[in-house]
């Protein structure tokens, strides 16, 4: 066992996640971030989850949150996916085995619009030799596309196979998904112009409801990243929901653009996807002061 899953080991067993889902969880909505698990993965976390949480849908919660009914079962949990990943199809069995309709089923998938459907790529999971993901996206938009153009990416490129959910595979789930906006292309919103930020939230909404036929009111802001800018644009794009990666839990009176997300990491490790899903140890980070990489709120690009 390695020192990491020691440590989640002797977290979960120590007490203090039951403690956070009894005490505080109990009287709050809890929203988890996945992106691109294994369906074998999937199966052992819905059921862990399943065991210790009520498992919400996400527009229950938007209905609930509107209506300041604060009916709500006790530790709610919504589960979401961002992206749109092509192996997010792998689940769908798992989703058909519950006999659940969309309209009730705890799952949202966040698909990046410009890019399902095609053979185009993540720009962040590009092969970047002389820079890291973090580091591209916090450069303007206009220049990190400029230089992963020198690296031989461009966002419209269609390329031998898809990374993204195909268009038969997101109808043959419709039943039983709940899909929803992540963008087009997936870039950091405070850092695109207002036009390029614009045609990211609206473009994608729109393009989902026309192409798709999907009732898209919510979205998810990539890398959780976010300014009063790109909540006001939402807004004017129709979305009742908008969700971050900031650190949290929600209630019916939390800002519906707002809501607050903890991630996973995807993990294999059931001790760890307790500890996360506590929130425990984003807690933890935050008072050793560890660094936080994405979800902040910061200046628009001028």
């Amino acid at each position: 066992m390695t020192r990491h899953a020691l440590l989640f080991k002797v977290l979960r067993f120590s007490g203090l996640p039951l403690l956070v889902r009894e005490l505080i969880q109990r009287r709050r909505v809890t929203i988890l971030l996945f992106h691109d698990i294994s369906r074998e993965t999937a199966a052992r976390t819905f059921d862990c989850l399943a065991a210790r949480y009520h498992l919400l849908n996400l527009q229950t919660f938007i209905r609930k949150c509107k209506a300041n009914d604060r009916r709500l079962p006790p530790k709610s949990l919504i589960l979401t996916f961002d992206d749109g990943h092509i192996r997010n199809y792998e689940l769908l069995p798992l989703f058909q085995e519950k006999k659940i309709p969309v309209t009730i089923f705890p799952v949202t998938i966040f698909l990046c619009a410009g890019i399902v459907g095609t053979k185009r790529h993540f720009w962040f999971r590009h092969t970047a030799p002389k820079y890291r993901s973090s580091q591209l996206r916090r450069t303007p938009s206009v220049q990190r596309r400029r230089l992963l153009e020198e690296m031989g990416f461009t966002q419209d490129t269609e390329y031998d196979r898809p990374q993204a959910l195909t268009r038969g595979q997101i109808e043959e789930m419709k039943p039983w998904v709940d899909f929803q906006s992540h963008t087009l292309f997936h870039p950091c919103l405070p850092r695109c112009s207002y036009a390029e930020a614009r045609d990211e939230i609206g473009g994608s909404g729109q393009r989902l409801r026309q192409e798709y036929g999907l009732p898209v009111n919510a979205i998810s802001y990539p890398h959780g990243d976010y300014s009063d800018r790109d909540i006001e644009l939402c807004r004017q794009a129709g979305y009742d929901c908008g969700v971050t990666v900031n650190c949290g839990y929600n209630t019916v009176g939390t800002d519906l653009l707002r809501l607050k997300r903890l991630p996973v990491n995807d993990t294999e490790d059931m001790n760890e996807l307790i500890v996360k899903a506590s929130g425990l140890w984003e807690f933890l980070k935050r008072t050793l002061g560890g660094n936080h990489e994405y979800g902040w709120t910061e200046e628009v690009e001028p």
